[in-house]
């Protein structure tokens, strides 16, 4: 494997493409962390610190898709989510209205047209997000951060003038959204994997350093504290669990149900076409980790709404009913599973059509051995869609309540518990497999082996040893040109880390 990495710099256009991936996840990162004018962080911070759990309320989930931009009050605070909510709708509103729909079917133009209409629609999602964002900041922080939040006590977040401020922020927020989607779409052209979806898995690995540092500081916690007190024992434990997590998210997001497929032999002339074998894949999660982001999305809704009530009205039956619906309870783990199975179902109906897969296959020449075509078919490849969306559904609740038991019931960190499951991992797993599998193409064009092989190079010919020649000598100038940078860098980063120590 690490073979294949030092291959993956042997080929021009990928190293191309692999350094211009990292200079602009680089600027995405910085965004992360430049302030807004206007906002203290300190506070916010301050709460998160006190908390035994580190995503208390609407603002910790949102925050984890930003990258901690929402927490450091920066101006990326809104993160790539209003572009991502503007995509979901325009795909649900493609199976509502017919004219979004034969747009879809129009190859190149109409995706241009549709990513269009998303352009925009992320925009109009953004200014009203921003706008309430801000407002709930000012006005009434708890609903957002946490019931337990008191700005007596922590401070005042917006430190600005109202109306002013509340204009500059829009745009600024507004505007880092637009960069980052930008960003976004740059890479998926120009580098390598999907734009989106990697500034979203950087985000969630950018936590990756603090939780490591909250682990270790696990094996010296006092008797009595909030965090776990754990031993050698309970270390090995945990990097067994964490494999296992990991493995058996590859293993249900790669799993898949081949459905043997035959086409008939036709005759054009003197030709015979057809007759060869193939299979058609049903993935076991086919709906992925949307139906998780809706059940916790929906789910928060209604405390953050009670916790309001109670708040006007003075009323403690709200807050009960909000204490019911929080996390740690049986009644919230039941409703969550069940939203997650409502929503894998919702899913998989708007997007696998198994009458036009029949229709596709009739049409081809391809048939199901022992099942006849057309609407027997289509029955058929619902029936087993129908089954593989339980298996899956149940593995995506499972994925999703499993930090929270180490959480609640062993007081594991929820910045370490977030990385054993839930919708951070399910994410960061499913975008590195689509990366490699990205990377995997460019090795085996060029004629190197992939991530599975012991990397040695495929010389088949004199062109082919060659070219390795050349590409030998390209790396070679390419660390003679970078190798000053690169030191330099390091030395930085060197210094840097120490100070930080020190302080």
């Amino acid at each position: 494997m690490l073979s294949a990495f030092t291959n993956c710099l042997k080929i021009p256009e990928l190293r191309q493409r692999i350094f211009f991936t990292l200079a602009l996840l680089f600027i995405a990162r910085v965004g992360a962390n430049i302030p807004l004018p206007g906002i203290d962080p300190g506070p916010i911070k301050a709460f998160f610190a006190d908390q035994a759990s580190a995503g208390g309320g609407l603002i910790g989930f949102y925050n984890m898709f930003t990258g901690g931009a929402l927490l450091n009050g920066a101006i990326f605070a809104l993160g790539v989510m209003p572009y991502i909510s503007a995509s979901i709708i325009m795909q649900l509103m493609g199976a509502v209205f017919p004219a979004l729909a034969r747009l879809q079917q129009e190859g190149e133009v109409g995706r241009q047209k549709i990513s269009q209409y998303t352009r925009y629609l992320t925009i109009v999602i953004c200014v009203v997000q921003a706008v309430l964002l801000i407002t709930a900041l000012e006005k009434n922080p708890a609903t957002l951060i946490g019931q337990n939040f008191n700005p007596a006590i922590y401070g005042s977040i917006v430190i600005s003038g109202h109306l002013w401020f509340l204009i500059s922020a829009t745009v600024i927020l507004t505007c880092g959204t637009v960069i980052l989607m930008w960003l976004g779409e740059q890479i998926t052209q120009r580098g390598i994997g999907n734009g989106i979806s990697l500034l979203i898995t950087v985000g969630i690995i950018a936590d990756l350093p603090g939780a490591v540092i909250t682990a270790f500081r696990m094996f010296n916690a006092p008797p009595g504290s909030e965090t776990a007190n754990l031993g050698l024992p309970h270390a090995i434990l945990m990097i067994v669990l964490l494999l296992a997590v990991t493995a058996g998210i590859v293993a249900v997001t790669q799993a898949q149900r081949k459905i043997p497929v035959q086409y008939a032999k036709r005759v054009v002339g003197r030709k015979v076409y057809g007759g060869q074998n193939s299979f058609l894949p049903l993935k076991v999660n086919y709906s992925g980790v949307m139906p998780v982001i809706f059940a916790s999305a929906i789910l928060l809704f209604p405390a953050q709404i009670l916790q309001t009530l109670e708040g006007a009205t003075g009323m403690t039956f709200f807050g009960d009913m909000a204490s019911f619906l929080a996390r740690g309870t049986w009644f919230y783990y039941l409703t969550y599973g069940m939203l997650i199975l409502v929503f894998s179902y919702f899913w998989v109906s708007l997007m696998f059509k198994p009458i036009q897969i029949a229709d596709d296959l009739k049409k081809n020449g391809g048939f199901i051995p022992g099942v006849r075509p057309g609407e027997p078919t289509a029955r058929f490849l619902d029936f087993v869609m129908t089954r593989l969306t339980l298996a899956g559904a149940l593995f995506l609740t499972i994925i999703a309540v499993f930090p929270d038991l180490l959480l609640f019931v062993y007081r594991v960190p929820g910045n370490v518990a977030v990385f054993f499951g839930g919708t951070g991992m399910l994410i960061t797993v499913g975008v590195v497999l689509d990366t490699m599998r990205q990377v995997e193409t460019f090795l085996l064009q060029r004629h190197y082996d992939g991530f599975l092989k012991k990397g040695r190079i495929r010389g088949r010919s004199q062109q082919a040893r060659n070219r390795q020649m050349m590409e030998s000598l390209e790396i070679r100038d390419f660390w003679r040109v970078w190798r000053p940078l690169l030191i330099l860098s390091s030395l930085l980063f060197i210094l840097g880390f120490v100070a930080w120590l020190i302080r």
